[in-house]
């Protein structure tokens, strides 16, 4: 009997024991979002409520209901689907934000529940605020023809050659005129693309320009200076210079620790260089020594230095594993006067450090 009842006990869990290794294995989500994360840029609080849309799929044999939407904070309110839907079928939430509510980055969690066990989906929401200034006139005090603007040099930051760098300009209409978003009009190179967001800004309000910066079209490293010019074209004498500057960059996925040592890796054997006192009318000569250390062919992509009084000189650009060379560089230092400092950036293949910075001080007398 004793024996019996193991035996019985012991099919049973060999029985179980399957179907819930199956159910593990094949777990699929409940819904399917297109996107759980949405970016709507940047927000003038005098734009007023800005919505935007998730949508989602059923993906089970039952028909799904949104019982509720929590929101994280007021500044959000929501509208969705209320209908039954099954599977295959599609439903939405409209999320709108209040800026009035927020200044500067904001990201608002949304959580979803509904009728089926183990839905509760968190979404996300995010975006940048602008409120509106006390004193607009004087917040914008860079003049370019009869618009303001906060700086006088749009500063991109680094951009990566993987995706486009987006970046979102304000400006204030000081001029008597309607600025139509349809007239507007750019002359800009091929890698920098510049629209106006709102249809229309009157005289005395605020606007945005959406300025696109792709590295990947531009193919180069280093930092970079631009001018573009905007306008509209029914407003005669309208155009107006823009100036850019930016810091371009290869851009190279996180590398498993398990592959640490068998990608290039660039070595400098001396990153700061101490001239100390040198005189204006000598022009001093230092080497410095690039070895690759890694197992793979080590690429130098670009040097680069920010003066022209700074000559480098490469013997090679292709170090295999193992390898190394001398990197000359050539201080001219005619007309300048006190403590000076040149930086050398050496752009690479090394996916761990791709850019690196040699450090040349001194002081001149």
């Amino acid at each position: 009997m004793i024996r019996f009842a193991i035996t019985l006990i012991f099919f049973l869990v060999l029985a179980n024991f399957p179907q819930g290794t199956n159910a593990q294995e094949s777990q699929v989500p409940k819904l399917i979002w297109k996107v759980n994360k949405l970016d709507i840029g940047t927000v003038l609080e005098e734009q007023g409520l800005q919505s935007t849309e998730f949508e989602f799929t059923n993906t089970q044999d039952s028909a799904f209901v949104i019982k509720d939407v929590w929101l994280e904070c007021g500044c959000t309110t929501v509208e969705f689907t209320k209908d039954s839907l099954k599977k295959g079928e599609t439903g939405k939430l409209k999320i709108s934000f209040d800026p009035t509510s927020a200044a500067g980055y904001f990201s608002k969690l949304i959580v979803v529940t509904g009728n089926l066990s183990g839905v509760q989906d968190s979404l996300y929401l995010e975006g940048v605020s602008i409120p509106y200034p006390n004193d607009v006139v004087r917040s914008y005090p860079v003049s370019k023809g009869f618009l303001g603007f906060r700086l006088r040099t749009v500063n991109m930051g680094d951009v990566f050659d993987n995706e486009p760098k987006i970046k979102y300009v304000e400006f204030f209409n000081k001029g008597e005129d309607l600025l139509d978003k349809g007239a507007f009009r750019s002359q800009t190179p091929n890698y920098i693309r510049v629209s106006q967001v709102q249809q229309f800004v009157r005289p005395k309000e605020r606007g945005l320009l959406m300025i696109r910066y792709d590295a990947e079209i531009r193919n180069d490293l280093g930092y970079f200076e631009d001018e573009i010019s905007v306008g509209w074209e029914n407003i005669p004498g309208s155009e107006i210079k823009l100036e850019l500057i930016a810091d371009l960059f290869e851009y190279f996925p996180p590398v498993p620790r398990s592959d640490l040592n068998e990608v290039p890796q660039l070595f400098i054997d001396q990153k700061e260089i101490d001239l100390k006192e040198i005189s204006s009318r000598t022009v001093v000569r230092r080497t410095v020594t690039l070895t690759n250390k890694g197992r793979q062919v080590l690429e130098i992509r670009k040097i680069q230095g920010n003066c022209d009084c700074l000559k480098i000189e490469a013997a090679k650009d292709i170090l295999n594993p193992g390898e190394s060379m001398e990197l000359s560089l050539v201080l001219d230092p005619i007309g300048r006067k006190g403590i000076d400092q040149r930086n050398i950036y050496i752009f690479s293949n090394d996916p761990v450090n791709p850019v690196q910075l040699i450090v040349m001080k001194s002081r001149i007398e």
